[in-house]
């Protein structure tokens, strides 16, 4: 796994260097060259307040969302959640699908929970399940989507019903058409964790190391996804960002890979997704939010450090068309 995440922070950069320079040079550099001082003037103080105020607004809630992950992964044991899954594979599937709400583990702290106690004996469609799920359905993205979306509590309610009804379909299709185990490697069960052998100080020391790895890692997501964002809300002209997000499937198309690209944290991308909301259909912003928590670029890495390649396409593209589907379906 340490190799394929290396491979993404050595990489990261340059994409989002060539994402920003394609951006500013051809959407950007003749737009400002053809504008006078005043306008350029003006256009520079709306980008500012827009980068802005999304990560002031998105900041708190990254920093909540890292520190309760931190907590729950130093001191709930893992055989905790294996004993919650009922052995029923639509229970089984639900109860997965849900136990965000009891353990609410960022997205980039789930997979290698996940992996672990799959190697104890969860079975494989339940932390597929888990995985899809845990990032959007719990108490601090919840709280975070609510904000973001002042007085659109239907955004709030869809974005949660959608991860529950893709991760449960999903986690299903896994169960009764994955015949072979899709890991690349099944490993022994551990009898115990470095974790469980730590005195309380150390416990403490591993909550603020993990939540500083946590923030250092996912701060330069939010403040690149800020960075774009604000970008494209300012320099693009309004009638192009509707001709796109009013579209029937365009949105949807450009929502799905705007998420995956910016791998924001599921605690911050809902205030992204709300600066597009009088440009974007209420169904694309919808995309946005249940696709990328579940698969986006540095995900996809952690997955096939996890499961075999030709699982894992087929997992991002199965995820992808359920979760359009259900957006369409939700906001039609």
């Amino acid at each position: 796994m340490k190799s394929g995440i290396e491979l993404y922070k050595r990489n990261i950069s340059f994409l989002f260097a060539g994402l920003l320079c394609l951006l500013f040079l051809g959407g950007i550099l003749p737009k400002l060259l053809a504008a006078d001082s005043s306008e350029l003037l003006s256009k520079m103080n709306v980008f500012k307040s827009m980068f802005i105020s999304i990560l002031l607004e998105a900041l708190p809630f990254l920093l909540l969302g890292i520190l309760v992950s931190s907590i729950m992964q130093v001191f709930i044991p893992e055989a905790w959640i294996q004993r919650l899954i009922p052995k029923q594979p639509v229970l089984g599937v639900l109860v997965a699908s849900l136990l965000g709400f009891i353990f609410p583990v960022c997205e980039c702290g789930l997979i290698p929970v996940v992996r672990r106690l799959m190697a104890k004996g969860m079975p494989v469609y339940a932390g597929i399940t888990f995985i899809l799920a845990g990032p959007i359905v719990n108490l601090v993205v919840i709280s975070a989507t609510i904000t973001a979306f002042r007085g659109r509590t239907d955004i709030v309610y869809s974005r949660v019903g959608l991860a529950i009804l893709v991760s449960c379909i999903v986690g299903l299709l896994v169960y009764y058409m994955v015949k072979k185990d899709p890991r690349k490697q099944i490993e022994a069960a551990q009898t115990s964790s470095h974790a469980g052998h730590s005195h309380r100080g150390s416990k403490i020391h591993q909550i603020m190391s993990h939540s500083i790895d946590e923030f250092f890692d996912m701060g330069k997501y939010l403040i690149l996804g800020a960075l774009i964002t604000a970008l494209i809300q300012t320099y693009i002209p309004r009638a192009e960002l509707i001709a796109i997000g009013q579209g029937e499937y365009t949105s949807h198309l450009f929502m799905l890979g705007f998420a995956y690209i910016l791998s924001l944290c599921s605690t911050s991308d809902a205030f992204v997704a709300s600066s597009f909301m009088s440009t974007f259909s209420t169904g694309s912003l919808l995309t946005f939010l249940v696709f990328g928590p579940m698969v986006d670029f540095k995900g996809t890495l952690m997955l096939l450090s996890v499961f075999r390649a030709k699982f894992v396409l087929l997992l991002i593209g199965v995820v992808a068309g359920v979760v359009v589907a259900g957006a369409m379906l939700f906001t039609s």
